[in-house]
């Protein structure tokens, strides 16, 4: 099983950006029941952004509330994140992370997670 995320970058604040996961060895619609992003700012505390759950219920931190939309392509097996109306407080490395058994608790049990995409705001 493979996360691999990518999109992010530099920005300046009240930017955009999409970031993408791509999960392999996994099929989104059959093995996975919850995926997620999360992010960890330098000092910080690893803190939830939102998730999706199988049924294509999402949950958003109130950090991110009306910035953030999670969406997925099963076809193409990656998991979206669009952050809009970008803070500097949003730099941080951005993990997505799945869940293949059942359940979906937004901000934890998540089974594999991948090795991150840095967002930088300034």
């Amino acid at each position: 099983v493979q996360l691999v995320e990518s999109g992010g970058g530099s920005v300046q604040a009240g930017g955009s950006l999409r970031l993408s996961c791509v999960v392999s060895g996994y099929t989104i619609n059959s093995d996975i029941y919850c995926m997620g992003w999360f992010r960890q700012a330098p000092g910080k505390e690893h803190e939830g952004v939102g998730s999706l759950d199988s049924d294509g219920g999402t949950v958003r931190a109130d950090s991110v509330m009306g910035r953030a939309t999670i969406s997925q392509d099963s076809a193409k097996s990656t998991l979206y994140l669009q952050l809009n109306s970008l803070k500097p407080e949003d730099t941080a490395m951005y993990y997505c992370a799945a869940r293949n058994l059942p359940g979906c608790n937004a901000w934890s049990g998540f089974n594999d997670w991948g090795q991150g995409t840095q967002v930088t705001v300034s």
